[in-house]
């Protein structure tokens, strides 16, 4: 399988957050950081970050590719229902989590530390028992993304009243 050279590079950033945020919350800024950039390009590029530029995408196609059964994913992740309740469950647990941090920078690194470990974890048993990038399919950030680069083509397709 030939990699986007983007893809070689950004997938060093998973381990960064993921274990090196273990040690360092402070790496789960990145997260935000990250989500900023990609949530900005949507309204451009549709999920154009999710399959170039994503370290977890980049992970799941260079390592979880050789470990995958490579079955179908459930129907059900392709029903727009199922993506957007996986969304706000999991939009509702980050805030509930950093309203829970009192306001802590560091408590609040950890948060997105721990989201982004839970849901590589996720991602990692998907992509074993289905296919590679299983995850994708319901990930929240690819559904948001999605929805702004549909609408973002929308107002610029739409005639001027």
């Amino acid at each position: 399988m030939k990699y986007k050279k983007t893809q070689l590079i950004m997938v060093w950033l998973l381990p960064i957050i993921v274990i090196g945020g273990l040690f360092n919350a402070m790496l789960g800024y990145l997260v935000v950081a990250m989500m900023a950039f990609f949530l900005t390009l949507s309204f451009f590029k549709g999920r154009y970050w999710c399959w170039n530029l994503c370290p977890r995408g980049a992970f799941l196609d260079i390592v979880m590719s050789k470990y995958s059964l490579n079955k179908p994913v459930p129907k059900v992740f392709a029903k727009q229902w199922f993506r957007w309740m996986i969304f706000v469950l999991l939009i509702s647990f980050v805030i509930l989590r950093i309203f829970g941090t009192g306001g802590n920078v560091i408590a609040i690194g950890a948060v997105f530390v721990t989201m982004c470990l839970l849901t590589t974890v996720i991602a990692v048993v998907l992509g074993i028992v289905t296919r590679h990038r299983g995850w994708c399919a319901i990930c929240p950030m690819g559904t948001l993304q999605e929805q702004i680069g549909r609408s973002s083509a929308n107002r610029k397709t739409s005639p001027t009243s």
